[in-house]
């Protein structure tokens, strides 16, 4: 698999991602077998970048991806986590989790941006990936917070992780492109985690955060826009950024399907390949639940687009 340079250092990352929210069980129960067998299907496809959070599964993920990659060298892979949510004891324990993610509710997310909360979340991370660094640290969601100066408190404390040498890499994962191009103009950070907002339907916002990143690097996140762009034809039920899809969004899909189809590829086919045509863009992190998940699209992805469906594909994006 090839893989991207990350703009101003030393990290290359695969232009395939794992993407570990599934791995904390995000919206449906995924067993330990498939968990660890779709980490290992990953490996085997030459994905060498693996995203986790503290969120996903209130630290679910994180330790199912450290066991899951313990067997391999450590500097044959890249981690990235976040930061911004504490995993912390829950008071009130419920039987389930409330954020969409299956597991029992007797931990909960506390926000925390400031230098303390910053170095409790990544002593937490480090423990449950059982890892002695993490190469790449995004504040997580900082505008989601409503903490005034979330995303400046945060990215001071992971700049200071960075010069320390702690980490390789810091920046911010969010879906707010407005959020993204700010922390680029105000912060000194390595790159961005950019969710739903550079896709083949929907590049809203992204001409700014490209243009406040200067030569930085972008990850894209979201790329099949919550699953409308995973099918060949969009379901009438299909979501659209976490919400059911308007007719007007799912007949724009299908516009998109049919110049993709009469160049000889699928719309999802299309939906993988649009953010890497950007040399910014060093990767796309994927959700993959299982091992087939993981075969499916790295075949997307190697079979690619032609370069001639693109003037027309690209004519119909927003």
């Amino acid at each position: 698999m090839r893989d991207r340079l990350v703009h101003g250092t030393d990290i290359r990352l695969t232009e395939i991602a794992f993407g570990g929210a599934s791995l904390g069980n995000l919206y449906s129960v995924t067993s330990d077998e498939d968990a660890a067998a779709s980490v290992a299907q990953a490996w085997e496809s030459g994905i060498r970048y693996f995203d986790t959070a503290p969120h996903y599964g209130l630290g679910l993920s994180e330790r199912r991806l450290g066991a899951a990659l313990s067997s391999h060298a450590r500097g044959d892979y890249v981690i990235s986590s976040k930061v911004g949510r504490l995993i912390v004891p829950n008071e009130n324990p419920t039987e389930f989790d409330d954020d969409g993610f299956i597991v029992p509710g007797d931990l909960r997310r506390e926000w925390d941006f400031t230098r303390d909360g910053v170095l409790r979340s990544v002593e937490a991370s480090l423990a449950r990936l059982d890892t002695d660094y993490i190469d790449i640290l995004y504040l997580h969601d900082p505008d989601a917070s409503e903490i005034p100066d979330a995303a400046a408190t945060g990215a001071a404390a992971l700049i200071e992780l960075r010069d320390q040498g702690v980490v390789r890499a810091v920046g911010i994962g969010s879906n707010s492109a407005s959020a993204v191009a700010q922390l680029f103009r105000e912060s000194d950070v390595d790159l961005a985690m950019l969710a739903g907002r550079y896709t083949l339907l929907e590049q809203r916002g992204a001409d700014e955060v490209f243009e406040a990143a200067g030569e930085k690097s972008i990850v894209a996140v979201g790329v099949f826009n919550s699953g409308l762009l995973s099918a060949d034809r969009p379901k009438p039920t299909a979501m659209y950024n976490y919400l059911p899809a308007t007719a007007d969004v799912i007949a724009r899909a299908n516009r998109l399907a049919d110049s993709a189809e009469s160049h000889g590829a699928t719309l999802p086919q299309a939906a993988l390949a649009f953010p890497l045509r950007n040399s910014q863009v060093v990767s796309i992190a994927i959700g993959m639940r299982n091992a087939q998940q993981v075969t499916s699209n790295v075949e997307l992805y190697e079979r690619g687009v032609n370069e001639a469906a693109w003037a027309e594909l690209e004519a119909q994006t927003l």
